[in-house]
């Protein structure tokens, strides 16, 4: 298998998401990676969800299938560079795989985390408001066999059915996500976003998958992911809960960030417009 060359220890990463409100995995461990024991070391993130293989990996036999009551079932493998199906992970954020659907208008986002059989077929049930075009994006640490963690991103577009005609995507506007500083393009910059109830008051946040906050954010251009993690706990003042995220992002442009964030108990996915401005 195709082993990557660049290596680093394990970092705390930052990101963000969508409209809606719902329970969810309570993580609760800091904010970074969850590794096994003796395992080697994780290599920094290859791809940015628009390519559908990556250094020997590839995004395969996805399929969707059709199931009552207008949901329905997205099916995949991760095949190494030899074609099998990989079934060696490490957890990153508590889980071996992320899964992220969202539609072409960056409307609609969802972050699902789906089951692996033994043949390492993953599925995951899903629902969306709207059919059409869409992308599946996977977010994965394998293992090569070296021992070590590939920390791998991969994307491929796909048609969406039509979900329940009465399931709509409702805007959360019980909790708001703000920018409080905009980062520049490059390896050093730094996002701030301050989180606040419907009141304009500041909120205890919670943790969700390990970290105080999850930011999926989407090139409007390219479609190119960013994903997102604070660097700790929220500063919390008369303003709001500011959090500091690493920003590390190559592309200037618009993005749409979708931010999750814990909030009583519940998971809010809050759209937020960001800027990226070209490093000088």
């Amino acid at each position: 298998m195709t082993r990557l060359l660049r290596y680093a220890v394990p970092l705390t990463l930052g990101a963000v998401v969508l409209a809606g409100c719902s329970g969810g995995d309570d993580g609760r461990v800091e904010a970074g990676h969850t590794h096994a024991p003796g395992q080697g070391h994780t290599s920094l993130p290859v791809g940015d969800g628009t390519r559908v293989s990556e250094v020997g990996y590839s995004l395969a036999g996805l399929q969707v299938r059709q199931q009552p009551e207008g949901t329905g079932e997205v099916r995949f493998r991760i095949h190494d560079s030899e074609g099998a199906p990989v079934t060696d992970y490490v957890e990153e954020l508590t889980k071996e795989l992320h899964l992220y659907l969202v539609n072409d208008e960056l409307t609609v986002f969802r972050h699902l985390h789906p089951t692996r059989d033994a043949d390492g077929t993953w599925s995951a049930p899903f629902d969306v408001p709207d059919a059409g075009a869409y992308r599946v994006v996977t977010e994965f640490v394998a293992v090569d066999e070296g021992g070590n963690g590939d920390h791998v991103v991969l994307g491929r577009p796909i048609a969406m059915p039509p979900g329940d005609p009465g399931d709509t995507a409702a805007e959360d506007r019980a909790v708001s996500v703000t920018v409080s500083e905009a980062p520049t393009a490059g390896l050093d910059g730094e996002l701030g976003l301050v989180v606040r109830d419907a009141a304009g008051r500041p909120v205890e946040l919670g943790t969700y998958l390990g970290a105080y906050a999850h930011v999926t954010g989407f090139h409007r251009e390219t479609g190119a992911m960013v994903h997102l993690h604070p660097l700790g706990a929220p500063d919390v003042t008369e303003d709001g809960s500011e959090l500091t995220f690493h920003a590390e992002i190559p592309d200037p442009g618009d993005y749409r960030l979708f931010a999750q964030v814990r909030v009583d108990g519940f998971l809010h996915t809050v759209p937020v417009e960001l800027t990226v401005a070209r490093s000088a």
